[in-house]
């Protein structure tokens, strides 16, 4: 089974750090949420107070399959600025792991040169902060070992195509039509 870990920092937008667990649990991934704030508590974009899994401090995060970024304001730029999510992210990356980043969470990415020469998307706004990164305008964008997302309503397809790089494709398609996203999307 696929090992995830998402960073959450205060600041972090709700929907953004919270969907992609829900989906993923839903399908049996263990998804783990990781406080950058040196407690498991943080408090996120609008108010929102999470008891996270763990804390970056006492997390092991050597056996990740997938590391995630959340985006939101300023939660992205409290992510951006922390050495050890950034570290983490780095060897995640070089080591040919997934990784992954929405909303205004890519210019971590972008600063990081995770994103040169790579197709990628985030909140408009944010593209000049994705160094090197040729701006898809997509709702999601995979390329290679990297999934960017757009924004907050684009945060149940960026779940769902995490699951499928994660090898999980009919988990997608069933959480999809269980979900009741088939149905929305046919409107």
């Amino acid at each position: 089974m696929a090992k995830v870990y998402e960073f959450i920092a205060n600041g972090s937008e709700e929907i953004e750090a919270l969907t992609v667990v829900d989906v993923l649990r839903r399908a049996g991934i263990d998804i783990k949420t990781v406080s950058i704030t040196g407690t498991e508590e943080v408090e996120l974009s609008h108010g929102v107070k999470m008891k996270c899994d763990t804390t970056i401090e006492a997390a092991d995060l050597s056996d990740a399959d997938m590391l995630l970024l959340p985006g939101g304001l300023p939660g992205a730029t409290n992510l951006n600025e922390h050495e050890g999510v950034r570290q983490a992210m780095l060897r995640q990356y070089q080591s040919g792991k997934k990784v992954g980043a929405i909303c205004a969470a890519p210019l971590v990415l972008g600063s990081l040169g995770i994103l040169q020469g790579k197709k990628a998307t985030c909140y408009p706004g944010f593209e000049d902060q994705m160094t090197g990164a040729e701006y898809t305008k997509e709702i999601y964008t995979i390329d290679g070992n990297v999934i960017t997302g757009e924004g907050p309503a684009a945060t149940l397809p960026y779940s769902y195509a995490i699951l499928e790089m994660l090898g999980e494709k009919t988990a997608a398609e069933n959480l999809r039509e269980g979900m009741m996203f088939n149905h929305l999307m046919s409107k």
